[in-house]
């Protein structure tokens, strides 16, 4: 399960400081991501066992990323974990307008993590995703 590649998308310095050096101490490699439409680039290029996507950001968002990933038939089974000041519920909801606006749905994310993240939490769910990958 460890020395995976796990993309972190996020576009504050100081969170993917955090993420990044956990999932180091942790055995797994990480690569970075400042906004959405870099991480789907990485996404594509590197092929992550898992990806750590902040919903709000500049440029191409969180939303549209994940929207991007679980349509792509190359990427669609990646575990996408969210990560947001947003509640969960609030999330969701605008999940589910999105999809009955656009006609397309789009699963919900293997996991949810609500900032400031608890080191124990984002570990366990991250690994929950990842065994079920394997």
């Amino acid at each position: 399960m460890r020395n995976k590649k796990v993309l972190i998308v996020d576009d504050e310095m100081d969170m993917r400081i955090f993420i990044s050096t956990l999932l180091e101490t942790n055995g797994y490699r990480p690569i970075i991501a400042t906004n959405g439409e870099e991480g789907i680039h990485k996404a594509r290029k590197h092929k992550p066992a898992a990806i750590i996507l902040d919903v709000l950001m500049p440029k191409s968002g969180g939303v549209q990323m994940y929207r991007e990933v679980k349509t792509d038939e190359n990427l669609k089974n990646i575990p996408v974990i969210m990560i947001s000041a947003i509640a969960k519920k609030t999330f969701l909801h605008s999940m589910q307008m999105l999809n009955s606006h656009r006609g397309q749905t789009v699963p919900e994310p293997e996991g949810y993590i609500e900032k400031p993240p608890e080191t124990e939490e984002f570990l366990e769910i991250l690994e929950k995703c990842l065994s079920h990958t394997d």
